[in-house]
């Protein structure tokens, strides 16, 4: 019985640099909302804060109708850059992030600011490396998160050539279901990039579990 052949290699690429462009884009965009909702005063902080938690209740389902209108909207619609801004806001690393922005004294930040430092400085230079285990855990949050994601690529993606992993695994097994050990080899190699990053990022996650034991 013949195999029906299909890009894995392709679907590879296509699935890891969703995932990394994705991932970092989260993380800027997480990180510097959760040093603007707690180093930063502004008026009506608190409220935007809680208006940004409440949306984290809602269920993605509800939202999809919307979302596929502005991205075809926007002409994004069947492009990897509509996975990548769809994935690129956290509300969950916004939280994490500010829980963590929050434990720096402000006298650090004072002090920074007392030597002319704007809150750019403060920001990349002081705050973001206080908060690295905080960094490392909510990217491999959002890491495997975005690289397990099948319903996105299913809804905004339509072009063979733009199909991720999980959507390439799964035309292989509905056209060739009876070839098990490749269906499984295939599942084996997409895991793979998962215990990279977390062998790379779990040294910072252990210090963030010890730093929040020593405080509490």
């Amino acid at each position: 019985m013949n195999t029906y052949l299909l890009p894995f290699s392709l679907y590879y690429w296509n699935s890891l640099k969703v995932t990394v462009m994705t991932t970092a884009f989260s993380l800027l965009i997480s990180c510097m909302a959760a040093y603007g909702f707690s180093k930063v005063n502004f008026k009506g902080r608190d409220m935007l804060f809680v208006l940004v938690l409440v949306t984290f209740m809602i269920p993605h389902q509800a939202i999809m109708v919307p979302q596929f209108i502005m991205m075809r909207g926007l002409g994004l619609f069947d492009s990897h850059l509509s996975l990548m801004l769809l994935g690129g806001s956290g509300v969950l690393g916004t939280f994490l992030l500010r829980q963590f922005f929050m434990s720096i004294h402000n006298e650090i930040i004072e002090s920074a600011r007392m030597d002319g430092a704007n809150h750019w400085i403060v920001f990349s230079k002081i705050t973001v490396p206080l908060v690295k285990p905080a960094l490392a855990t909510y990217m491999i949050l959002r890491f495997i998160s975005t690289w397990n994601d099948y319903q996105n690529p299913l809804i905004f993606i339509r072009s063979d050539a733009l199909y991720t992993l999980q959507i390439g695994m799964r035309k292989f097994a509905d056209v060739n279901g009876d070839f098990y050990s490749l269906i499984m080899a295939g599942a084996v190699s997409a895991i793979l990039p998962l215990l990279i990053i977390f062998i790379i990022g779990q040294k910072h996650v252990i210090e963030g579990v010890a730093m929040g034991s020593v405080k509490g």
